[in-house]
């Protein structure tokens, strides 16, 4: 069906000509469906991001000037206030743009304090890996579209010995694939799901006005249980205490709060942009709402009933998955780390946002994920007041998801998944391990925010299937990222 205006203007573009203009430009070969879709999506933000660096460009030249006209630029002595500072950790690992987004963030009136994590890069509003306590209130581009994206893994009693066996790995493929659903679209039809779940009963469908009128509950019926692209994953694999070394089998899931949590990030996100014109270029998506405001009140009751859908969706998919294989769960293990947690700090109530990034409290445990071919760890925190008592959420990106589509090969990733007995269901290039840092080395620069106390070893990985059907293409002039 292509791009089209309402694509844009949910996720903030401004209504008018250059909307049109994004338009002409993303449809200008046709209309564009599954990953290429997205690809474009991803290019349109880089250049609204970043316009002057397209302005000379055949294909989005005029979209670029347009923008550069419209953005008005920073004033050279605009500063929200001095250089805080904020503590790092893998500063090597963590590219410029990503400094450069927490610098402003911790810049602002209502920042206490920040901190960066290894997986660190570069997003919208607030980098993935960072972790930023505000004071009255709650920036909703600091948590991002994805509110709620969480893990949860669950352990049975099952001797992981058995994934080496051809007919029983052959079971547990078919069992991921018949229990799961994967995409942006995902949906289960009334009736098909085969388990349903009390938060669609909770009270806040109704109460929280924007929710209601979009009448999203309706959506997370269709959704519940389901896992979006990107890097969601359901993966089933052998998990090994590293303090007793015993080895058992495990679940591990990784997605958020779907269609729902998208919504509200964007018609919140453009209201605080609404309330906030005064925010120079670069600060605009760092848009605040107040939380003693009814619109601040409003978007934390919905961000409450995301993550609740979020935390739903795992416990769905889990469960289908235990009943069809005829086990119960010995241990269960999951967090958010795409939220914003009321927390005292220094005797006040602050908000502290976490995008990508996992609550690590002392004693807390948590699960930071590899990538589909490398292995993941259970931590247990420390609650180091440095890094707002956080740890990194993943491995973090070291190049984009275009540029991957660009630059790495099915082949190389096959071969790497090969070479490691990982069995692979879906899955694009821009999600191959290449495209990811070494999980090794950022669970080693974290050795004082927890303590590894078991490893996760994938061996079946189910992602959406769309990714892997993108053809490389030639890179392009304009693809300036």
């Amino acid at each position: 069906m292509g791009i089209t205006g309402e694509d844009l203007i949910e996720r903030g573009w401004p209504q008018g000509r250059v909307i049109s203009l994004a338009l002409k430009a993303a449809n200008a070969q046709g209309p564009l469906e599954g990953p290429e879709r997205e690809c474009e999506l991803e290019t349109l933000e880089l250049v609204r991001r970043e316009p002057g660096r397209w302005a000379g460009t055949r294909r989005y030249g005029e979209l670029a000037r347009d923008l550069e006209r419209s953005q008005a630029p920073e004033p050279e002595t605009y500063r929200f206030g001095e250089d805080a500072g904020f503590p790092v950790w893998g500063e090597h690992l963590i590219e410029p743009g990503a400094f450069e987004q927490m610098d402003r963030a911790i810049r602002l009136p209502i920042s206490v304090a920040g901190a960066l994590m290894p997986d660190a890069h570069q997003a919208y509003g607030l980098p993935v890996g960072g972790v930023l306590a505000t004071e009255g209130a709650i920036i909703p581009y600091a948590i991002g579209v994805d509110i709620a994206c969480r893990m949860r893994l669950t352990v049975v009693e099952m001797d992981p010995a058995s994934l080496e066996d051809g007919s029983t790995r052959d079971a547990l493929k078919d069992v991921v694939v018949r229990n799961t659903n994967f995409g942006t679209g995902g949906s289960y039809k009334p009736g098909r799901r085969g388990m349903d779940h009390p938060v669609m009963e909770s009270p806040l469908w109704e109460e929280v006005p924007f929710v209601k009128q979009k009448r999203l509950k309706e959506l997370g019926e269709a959704q519940l249980g389901t896992s979006g692209s990107g890097n969601h994953f359901v993966e089933i694999g052998e998990i090994e205490n590293l303090e007793t070394r015993e080895r058992k089998i495990a679940i591990l899931s990784h997605s958020g709060s779907r269609g729902v949590g998208y919504k509200i990030a964007a018609h919140f996100t453009t209201r605080a942009k609404e309330l906030h014109p005064e925010l120079p270029q670069g600060y605009k998506e760092l848009a605040w709402l107040e939380m003693d405001h009814d619109l601040g009140r409003e978007y934390h009751a919905a961000m409450t009933l995301a993550g609740e859908f979020a935390k739903a969706n795992h416990e769905v998919i889990h469960a289908k998955v235990l009943r069809a294989l005829g086990l119960e769960p010995a241990l269960v293990i999951d967090h958010h780390h795409n939220w914003a947690w009321t927390e005292e700090m220094g005797g006040r109530t602050v908000y502290v946002h976490r995008k990508g990034a996992t609550p690590a409290k002392v004693g807390q445990m948590g699960v930071i994920p590899g990538t589909m071919g490398d292995p993941g760890y259970v931590v247990r925190g420390l609650g180091n007041p440095e890094s707002l008592e956080s740890t990194s959420h993943g491995a973090g990106r070291v190049m984009s998801r275009s540029r991957a589509f660009q630059e790495l090969s099915r082949e190389d990733m096959t071969r790497y998944l090969r070479e490691r007995g990982i069995t692979l269901i879906g899955g694009g290039i821009d999600e191959a391990p290449q495209a990811y840092k070494r999980i090794d080395e950022v669970i080693g620069l974290q050795e004082d925010l927890a303590d590894v106390v078991a490893r996760f070893t994938p061996r079946i990985v189910r992602m959406d299937a769309a990714g892997g059907t993108r053809r490389r293409k030639k890179a392009r002039v304009e693809d300036a990222e």
